[in-house]
């Protein structure tokens, strides 16, 4: 039976192998050039999606991907409407760390009949936006408010739920272009009190804070932001997580 992305998400924390994605905006996506530096570097996931998309080229994104590179494509949706054939899974994104109903599940219902037809692997995904310095898209589209940067003790005891809840991974999300980035005490604090793999993205642009991330206990770290700028950091940001 082939691999799915799960099973190789859950070998990778098994035999303590951090993974990288990369995260692409569609409203962004202007070349191949950075589908051509995710292959020389080994990025293991691509992920497509974004809070809001204007330019309504999300299922050509995740198409020219797929005809480029064999890196599985990760839809990371913004809302109900991002949902694509052509991509290999989605994180099906619960928001925890929220109160907002549609983003925990209502959004989910509606696209439930979707999903079910799609035969995108499904990863369910417990998605908790951490507080970076500055109101994100991420909250502000979600109608919710982050957990503070330095409460460890919540940002714990809302993975922990998740898990108790039977989702398959925990993602904490500094959001898009956050000045900060989730504390180490914090991906540590949810890391060692919880057993699913997890997933850290958000303000992180360098290779020593992807590392400092592997080594607080992340499993998967997503650059996105970052990579729009600097697109070499791809390189060495894969060369750093994949060495650790």
């Amino acid at each position: 039976m082939q691999q799915t992305i799960y099973t190789s998400i859950l070998e990778a924390k098994k035999q303590g192998k951090k993974l990288f994605a990369v995260l692409v905006d569609p409203d962004k996506f202007k070349s191949t050039e950075v589908i051509r530096l995710c292959e020389s570097a080994n990025v293991d996931f691509i992920m497509v999606g974004g809070s809001i998309i204007t330019n309504g080229n999300f299922e050509e994104c995740i198409q020219t991907i797929k005809k480029h590179t064999k890196i599985p494509v990760l839809i990371f949706p913004g809302n109900n409407l991002q949902i694509s054939k052509s991509a290999d899974g989605i994180l099906l994104l619960s928001l925890i760390s929220g109160r907002n109903a549609d983003m925990l599940i209502g959004n989910h219902v509606v696209a439930s009949t979707k999903l079910k037809s799609s035969n995108l692997e499904i990863l369910s995904t417990g998605y908790m936006l951490i507080e970076s310095g500055k109101q994100t898209a991420a909250s502000y589209m979600s109608n919710t408010n982050p957990i503070p940067f330095d409460k460890d003790d919540i940002a714990m005891a809302t993975a922990m739920a998740g898990e108790m809840l039977g989702l398959k991974l925990i993602y904490l999300d500094a959001g898009s272009g956050a000045i900060n980035n989730v504390s180490e005490t914090m991906i540590n604090k949810v890391s060692i009190n919880t057993n699913v793999p997890l997933i850290v993205g958000g303000g992180i642009n360098s290779s020593e804070k992807a590392v400092t991330a592997c080594k607080s206990g992340a499993d998967v770290v997503v650059i996105g932001n970052a990579i729009e700028k600097d697109p070499s950091l791809i390189q060495s940001i894969s060369k750093a997580i994949h060495a650790f």
